[in-house]
Protein backbone atom coordinates (compact mmCIF):
# COMPACT_ATOMS: atom_id res chain seq x y z
CA UNK A 1 0.00 0.00 0.00
CA UNK A 2 1.33 3.44 -0.90
CA UNK A 3 1.59 5.97 1.90
CA UNK A 4 -1.07 8.62 1.33
CA UNK A 5 -1.25 12.11 2.68
CA UNK A 6 -3.59 13.61 0.10
CA UNK A 7 -5.79 11.89 -2.43
CA UNK A 8 -8.42 13.22 -4.79
CA UNK A 9 -12.01 12.35 -4.02
CA UNK A 10 -12.26 10.57 -7.36
CA UNK A 11 -9.21 8.43 -6.54
CA UNK A 12 -10.46 7.84 -2.99
CA UNK A 13 -13.73 6.43 -4.33
CA UNK A 14 -11.93 3.69 -6.19
CA UNK A 15 -9.46 3.02 -3.33
CA UNK A 16 -11.66 3.63 -0.29
CA UNK A 17 -10.48 0.55 1.63
CA UNK A 18 -6.83 1.56 1.09
CA UNK A 19 -7.53 5.14 2.19
CA UNK A 20 -9.23 3.95 5.38
CA UNK A 21 -6.52 1.38 6.13
CA UNK A 22 -3.80 3.99 5.62
CA UNK A 23 -5.43 6.41 8.06
CA UNK A 24 -5.96 3.62 10.62
CA UNK A 25 -2.48 2.08 10.38
CA UNK A 26 -0.46 5.31 10.25
CA UNK A 27 -2.69 7.25 12.67
CA UNK A 28 -2.42 10.31 10.45
CA UNK A 29 -5.27 11.81 8.45
CA UNK A 30 -5.61 11.23 4.73
CA UNK A 31 -6.83 14.48 3.21
CA UNK A 32 -9.36 14.29 0.39
CA UNK A 33 -8.94 16.92 -2.28
CA UNK A 34 -11.15 18.46 -4.92
CA UNK A 35 -9.45 20.48 -7.65
CA UNK A 36 -6.26 20.41 -5.58
CA UNK A 37 -7.91 21.84 -2.43
CA UNK A 38 -8.30 19.88 0.81
CA UNK A 39 -12.02 19.48 1.47
CA UNK A 40 -12.21 16.61 3.98
CA UNK A 41 -10.13 14.07 5.86
CA UNK A 42 -10.31 10.40 6.73
CA UNK A 43 -9.08 9.79 10.27
CA UNK A 44 -8.93 6.74 12.52
CA UNK A 45 -12.04 6.64 14.74
CA UNK A 46 -10.06 6.23 17.98
CA UNK A 47 -7.82 9.15 17.01
CA UNK A 48 -10.91 11.28 16.44
CA UNK A 49 -12.32 10.29 19.84
CA UNK A 50 -9.03 11.27 21.52
CA UNK A 51 -8.95 14.60 19.66
CA UNK A 52 -12.57 15.32 20.57
CA UNK A 53 -11.92 14.50 24.22
CA UNK A 54 -8.81 16.70 24.26
CA UNK A 55 -10.77 19.58 22.70
CA UNK A 56 -13.54 19.18 25.30
CA UNK A 57 -10.97 19.13 28.11
CA UNK A 58 -9.35 22.28 26.75
CA UNK A 59 -12.75 23.99 26.55
CA UNK A 60 -13.40 23.03 30.20
CA UNK A 61 -10.00 24.42 31.25
CA UNK A 62 -10.67 27.67 29.39
CA UNK A 63 -14.13 27.97 30.99
CA UNK A 64 -12.65 27.40 34.46
CA UNK A 65 -9.97 30.03 33.82
CA UNK A 66 -12.63 32.49 32.63
CA UNK A 67 -14.72 31.79 35.74
CA UNK A 68 -11.69 32.38 38.00
CA UNK A 69 -10.95 35.64 36.18
CA UNK A 70 -14.57 36.76 36.61
CA UNK A 71 -14.46 35.94 40.32
CA UNK A 72 -11.18 37.85 40.68
CA UNK A 73 -12.73 40.86 38.94
CA UNK A 74 -16.27 40.81 40.36
CA UNK A 75 -16.11 38.65 43.48
CA UNK A 76 -18.61 35.94 44.28
CA UNK A 77 -22.36 35.93 44.88
CA UNK A 78 -23.45 34.98 48.41
CA UNK A 79 -25.18 31.57 48.59
CA UNK A 80 -28.31 33.05 50.21
CA UNK A 81 -28.65 35.41 47.24
CA UNK A 82 -28.31 32.53 44.76
CA UNK A 83 -30.96 30.50 46.62
CA UNK A 84 -33.29 33.49 46.65
CA UNK A 85 -32.88 34.04 42.89
CA UNK A 86 -33.68 30.37 42.29
CA UNK A 87 -36.69 30.47 44.59
CA UNK A 88 -35.10 28.05 47.05
CA UNK A 89 -34.87 30.39 50.04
Amino acid sequence: MDVMNEVSITDARSRLADVIDDARVRHTPVFLTRRGRRVAAVIDAEDLERLTEAAENLADIEAAEAARAEIAENGTVPWDEVKAELGLA
